[in-house]
């Protein structure tokens, strides 16, 4: 009995030391100086409705053109988005990316809530540029697939673009750690599977087959929720090479999608 008792102590113990470090966890958190992007040319902030600001990096449509707007990863920072932005300005598409509150140079903590508050605010700043509602593309990566699964759901974009996407956060949690009730200790839980369904807009799922991260299960099982899907798996491709590998080919389904819906 007392072996029992000491178990179970350890056990509630090991439950209360990941649910006060899981934000830690899921958020990384990379950070920069703010003067490596501050005043660069497509750098700059948008108003948070708390008084803060965060960066955002802008590169404007060419007239007609639709915009993407882009929620990068978990380990990823707004100052790496350029390259990616800037390839797909070159072939002719706006492009937006914001950071996420306590990444990068941008002030604040982490949160599911503080994400989509700044997704809000990236696309308001994008109404502001006069850009219309059927030009927006969203596009999310890993962690940032739940921030466009959310605002899709919320009724923005015209269309979708979700790379390496999870079901849920509760359901990466329940697989990372399966002898812990992730379900009981998730605080940010980013339910993508249960929004899929009320998502009607086009969507273009593409996801590696050997991603060793989210398991391309996860992008089968959102595709087949969602009510107008597409789903592209990548053999040999793995969490952070799925867009890079074979010449590219992949990021560039992924404008074709943005541009055109094909």
């Amino acid at each position: 009995m007392a072996f029992l008792i000491i178990v179970g102590m350890v056990y509630l113990a090991l439950c209360a030391v990941l649910f006060a470090a899981q934000r830690s966890l899921i958020y990384p958190a990379p950070h920069s100086e703010p003067e490596r992007l501050r005043g660069q040319p497509g750098f700059g902030v948008v108003p948070l409705a708390d008084g803060l600001n965060v960066d955002r990096f802008y590169l404007p449509a060419p007239p007609g053109a639709p915009t993407v707007v882009h929620f990068h990863g978990n380990g990823e920072q707004l100052l790496g988005q350029r390259g990616f932005g800037q390839a797909l300005g070159d072939v002719g598409l706006g492009f937006l990316a914001v950071e996420y509150p306590g990444y990068g140079a941008s002030p604040g903590s982490p949160t599911e809530a503080g994400l989509y508050a700044s997704a809000e605010a990236a696309l308001q700043f994008l109404r502001d540029q006069g850009v219309k509602p059927e030009d927006i593309v969203l596009s999310g990566r890993s962690l940032g697939t739940g921030v466009a699964v959310e605002m899709a759901r919320r009724g923005y974009g015209a269309r979708m673009v979700l790379v390496s996407p999870y079901t849920s956060m509760v359901a990466m949690g329940q697989r990372t750690m399966p002898f812990l009730p992730a379900s009981l200790l998730m605080r940010d839980r980013f339910l993508s599977l249960d929004k899929a369904p009320n998502i009607p807009i086009p969507v273009l799922i593409i996801h590696g087959e050997e991603d060793e991260v989210v398991p391309v299960d996860m992008g089968r099982t959102l595709g087949q929720r969602l009510p107008n899907a597409r789903v592209v798996t990548v053999p040999g491709a793995h969490h952070n090479d799925v867009l890079e590998r074979d010449g590219q080919q992949e990021l560039a389904r992924l404008a074709t999608f943005a541009l055109d819906g094909s």
